[in-house]
């Protein structure tokens, strides 16, 4: 007997398991069974999974019987007719969803001409093992997997036109390209999806050659008259917002300019861009320290005899201000209430991103890499034909990836810039490689992709012919611009009396194990005095126990908690991190004695 097991739990049992695996397909095919539950028969141990549980990944194919697919030219005729749809194909048993478990029970075929009497599905369209973002990727087929998926990772994080009503939302850290453009080398995928309304790149002229050393490791060189044209510009948004907050005791928040009495008050230059009523206006050029919302607060903790004298209590300083390395100009104010019927003032600031060195640009081949230096486009070498490339890419980034399809785009490209077509590149049906090369030839040009070029700055001819193309090239979120940090001196954490981390709070660079041993590897140990003193302190430390004693400044005094102030006592220099951790030492009972060494 066939145990039978409905969503993991046992069910009862029949006869031929294999039998009934038929019988329940064919009952779903005919629509009297939900196409959502899938069956699984494993012959090793005897045993069918019927499975209907939420969150199963399911996928279409075709069905086939003895070798030949169900689903007939007559079909495909209607459906361009719109006679009939998808879920009439489904409904007749030409199409069924399948899982992870009834898969194993199938075999599924690339085409029809490949179609053989053990054959029990076929693809809808070769493409289809691939998701929706890695189709985008074009050529698919010619590029290693790991790329590919890199790809498809990258287009998620590139600037383009994210949104038609962009200027009345208010999202949190987005960017917005200026001039997006559709590429000319794409797949079906990209109709499908009207990507057009979405578009999120440019097609520029790159050239594959090394250019001295500026794009070595993956980087990337621009050309600068292509940026001031306005190559990979953007605009970056950042909101901040802030509610008027209602306490116990009736009090609340203000918004307004802060009076000078106000516990917490900046300086008058840092409320100049604020109005009466305490909002910052539209298009103010703001930078780090400047208020953008004015708002006062009552004190934190009230005293006792404050409760009955509110008045007297002195209200605090709750400004929404510019954090440490940021600026723009406000773009959008907007007023209006919370749930709780609060007010609440949305300040929505700008930027304006022009590319620089740092930021990350990537193809959609997973070939990404960053800006290493801007060239004026005289200096940058130029083709017989007078082509000046935007962007010049290493040579070095394809053999070790092999990325054969970013090269094979930008043969697209260029046919397609010739002729004013777009080029199909869709995974595994695309226009054929020999065909573009034949088409670039008979346009006058070398097959392969290369060109004579020169070189700007000397006139002479290049050694080597260059390949060059038209390629859609995106410029990712990652700018230089939202990273930069650097700190001389700043703030410390009140605990440990080390540097405060991470770039909002003005934090210190850590220099961590694997630094520290470069540093010793150059011979340049004695720098680590300099770089493990963030907290340095002095301490006085008792002679007789070992304990750590304290200064007392009234009597002029050193004194030893254990041996009093009759004994000597000398100063010693360590981490307050170790002082600490002697005094977390003596909590737990522990005694810490440090036995002191004369220096000479």
């Amino acid at each position: 007997m066939t145990e039978i097991y409905l969503n993991n739990k046992f069910t009862g049992t029949v006869e031929d398991g294999k039998v009934f695996t038929e019988d329940f397909k064919d009952q779903r095919r005919k629509g009297l069974i939900s196409e959502r539950v899938n069956i699984f028969y494993n012959p090793l141990v005897n045993e069918v999974y019927v499975n209907s549980s939420a969150g199963r990944a399911q996928r279409p194919l075709i069905i086939v019987k003895e070798g030949k697919s169900l689903l007939t030219e007559r079909h495909l005729k209607q459906l361009e007719d719109g006679e009939i749809s998808w879920s009439d194909l489904v409904r007749q048993g030409v199409i069924e969803y399948l899982d992870a478990g009834e898969e194993e029970n199938s075999l599924v075929g690339y085409e029809e001409a490949e179609l053989t009497e053990n054959h029990t599905h076929m693809e809808i369209t070769k493409g289809s093992i691939c998701g929706f973002a890695t189709s985008l990727v074009p050529f698919g087929h010619y590029n290693q997997s790991s790329r590919l998926i890199i790809g498809s990772k990258n287009q998620k994080q590139s600037l383009g036109f994210y949104a038609a009503n962009y200027f009345l939302r208010m999202d949190m850290d987005v960017s917005l390209l200026h001039y997006p453009q559709t590429p000319i080398v794409k797949t079906k995928i990209y109709d499908v999806s009207d990507y057009q309304n979405f578009p999120a790149g440019q097609n520029v002229v790159v050239a594959v050659m090394s250019y001295d050393g500026y794009n070595m490791e993956d980087g990337v060189i621009l050309n600068k008259a292509s940026i001031e044209r306005g190559l990979a510009r953007s605009t970056y948004y950042r909101p901040t917002q802030t509610q008027e907050l209602r306490y116990s005791g009736g009090l609340m928040d203000e918004l307004g300019i802060p009076d000078k009495d106000v516990k917490g008050y900046r300086t008058e230059k840092d409320y100049k861009f604020l109005e009466g009523d305490g909002i910052i206006y539209p298009e103010a050029e703001v930078r780090e320290g400047n208020v953008i919302v004015g708002k006062t607060s009552p004190p934190r903790f009230l005293s006792s005899l404050d409760e009955y004298n509110l008045s007297a209590a002195t209200r605090r300083e709750s400004s929404i201000v510019l954090k440490h390395g940021e600026s723009g100009v406000v773009d959008f104010v907007l007023l209006s209430e919370n749930e709780e019927g609060n007010k609440l003032i949305q300040v929505r600031l700008r930027e304006q991103r022009v590319p620089e060195v740092g930021d990350k640009f990537t193809s959609r081949h997973g070939q990404k890499g960053v800006v290493g230096i801007l060239v004026p486009q005289a200096d940058l070498p130029f083709s017989s034909s007078g082509i000046i490339p935007d962007l010049i890419f290493t040579p070095h980034g394809i053999p070790s990836r092999m990325t054969v399809s970013h090269l094979i785009e930008l043969i697209g490209g260029k046919v397609g810039a010739l002729t004013g077509r777009s080029i199909d590149a869709t995974l595994f049906e695309g226009d054929k490689e020999v065909d573009l090369r034949e088409e670039l030839l008979n346009l006058g040009f070398r097959n392969d992709g290369t060109e004579v070029f020169y070189d700007g700055r000397t006139g002479k001819q290049m050694l080597a012919k260059i390949y060059v193309g038209n390629m859609y090239y995106l410029k990712l979120r990652h700018m230089v611009a939202n990273k930069i940090h650097s700190r001389a001196r700043g703030p410390i954490q009140l605990l440990t009396r080390q540097p405060t981390e991470g770039k909002a709070k003005e934090g210190g660079l850590r220099l961590g194990e694997m630094e520290k041993d470069t540093f010793v590897a150059h011979g340049a140990s004695l720098l680590l005095k300099e770089r493990f003193d963030s907290d340095r302190t002095v301490v006085p430390v008792c002679e007789n126990c070992g304990l750590i004693g304290y200064d007392d400044k009234y009597k002029n005094r050193r004194v030893c908690l254990m041996c009093g102030d009759d004994v000597e006592i000398n100063y010693i220099e360590l981490s307050y991190a170790f002082k600490l951790l002697l005094d977390e030492f003596r909590c737990f009972g522990f005694y810490p004695k440090l036995e002191l060494e004369n220096k000479y």
